[in-house]
Formats: C-alpha cells, structure tokens, sequence
C-alpha cells in the first residue's frame, strides 16, 4: 500500500496497563489488528495473532512485537471454522497457560452496487467471518476467562449510518454492536466486561482490497476532520476498552471516526 498504514506512534509509551496479560487479537497481522498489537505490546501483553493467510505481514507484526520485548504466537486459518476457533484457544493456553483478552478485529467486506449482486456465497462468507465467529471465539475463550478479563469488538460507524454498497457488512457491523451489548449484559456477574470501537473510514489494506479507487482515494474526507484515519489512531480506545481503566465501561460502543457520524 502506498502510503502505507501506520501502526505505530513513536510517541505512544506504555505504562504497563497489561503487564503479564495474553490478547488473542484476530486480524492481527495487519491494519487495525496490527496497530492494537503494537500497542497491547508496549502495555506489557504477549500477543496470540490470528490471521487467514497474509504470512509476510504476520511475520512482520510478530518481529516488531518480539522487538518491543513481548511473546508472539502466529496462527494462520479460517475463523469462520469453529473448530480452528477451538485450536486458537488450544495453542493459546499451551503455549502462554492463560488468555485475558479477546480482540475480535478480523472482517471480510465486498463492495456491490445493489443487493442483487449479493450472492448466496458472499452473504453467508462474511457472516461467518464478521459475526460467526465472534460467537465461536468467544464460547471457545469463556472457559479460561477470569473476573477482570475483556473482549472488545471491531463495530463500524456503518453501523449506525449504513453504507449503500456494503449492505451485508454493514448488517454485520449492526449485528456486532448488538451482540456486544447483550453478551455485556450476559458476562457482567462473571466480571468480565464486553465493549466495542467502532472506527470511521480507516487505512487499512481492507479498503484497497475490496473498494473502487475512485471511493477510496476520498474515503474519510466527507467528514468534519476531513481525513481518513490511521490505524494507530485506532489502537489507543482499544488499550482502554482492556485496561483496568475501563472498569467501569460496559456494553458500550466507542466510535473513533473523525466526527462522521456526526456529520451525517
């Protein structure tokens, strides 16, 4: 990608708000997915990145993790698959003994000018991708949670306004944000909390991948800040939504989307 995402503030220091902690983060190998890495890694988390099959951006994501002096474990499938969900949780404790955060980031997005276009296929791959399996990590991780664990869900500011040629990602999204709510209001007396971030128009290699350039090329600047976002502008809400310092935040869905909702 040119320019390519950017994934790290230089500036950003941790503070150990996750020292001793283990993510599993899906997507993790590049855009938003990369950015938290980074991030829950300078905070003193090791990392469990789960991607499809982008093996040069993993390897990439895990060496700077290892840089930042934090674990690393890679785990490459289809976490639309149930099964691969339950071997994520599998590798996960065997090799780090504990999981303490969920990071459901990973999502597939198709860009068709009407629903018509909407193959069966297509419909059925990206609720699987975007939604199943949340349901399916989550079930998988329920069991080695404790009290002050986390998940935190990648919504979308589609969500709430929708997107005329996104209908079934933008179905998904609502989904998301939904789910979150009610699996917080399921998980509160387990003390363990659900939230979500939901960013605007964000350069990550899922836009070039799946939108026309000449939407692309634009994406964000019908918004106040008149901008796309960068991941790492993202990561921050996502240390939060994990850390002790949101203790008191459940259910909620945080948009960091350079004022686009407001703007509609």
């Amino acid at each position: 990608m040119i320019p390519r995402p950017i994934s790290e503030k230089p500036t950003y220091l941790g503070s150990g708000k996750l020292i001793d902690k283990v993510a599993i983060i899906t997507g993790g190998d590049s855009g938003i997915g990369r950015a938290v890495s980074y991030a829950y890694a300078k905070e003193g988390a090791d990392i469990v990145i789960v991607y499809y099959n982008e093996h040069g951006d993993a390897e990439e994501t895990r060496n700077r993790v290892q840089e930042l002096g934090q674990r690393c474990l890679t785990i490459a499938g289809d976490i639309g698959d149930e099964e691969f969900c339950r071997q994520i949780v599998d590798q996960t404790v065997s090799t780090f003994g504990r999981i303490d955060i969920l990071v459901n980031n990973a999502a597939v997005q198709f860009y068709q000018s009407s629903i018509e276009h909407i193959t069966r296929e297509q419909l059925e791959l990206t609720f699987r991708t975007n939604i199943f399996a949340m349901f399916y990590l989550t079930k998988a991780v329920l069991p080695y949670f404790k009290p002050g664990s986390a998940i935190i869900n990648t919504s979308s500011a589609t969500s709430t306004r929708g997107f005329k040629e996104l209908i079934d990602y933008s179905a998904t999204k609502g989904a998301i944000s939904t789910f979150t709510r009610s699996l917080a209001l399921s998980l509160i007396d387990r003390e363990i909390r659900v939230n979500a971030v939901a960013p605007g128009a964000t350069w990550t290699p899922l836009v070039p991948a799946s939108l026309p350039p000449d939407y692309y090329m634009s994406a964000g600047y019908n918004n106040p800040i008149k901008r796309g976002g960068e991941p790492t502008e993202l990561a921050p809400a996502y240390v939060y939504l994990a850390s002790d310092d949101s203790s008191y935040v459940v259910g909620q869905v945080i948009h960091v989307n350079g004022g686009e909702y407001f703007s509609q």
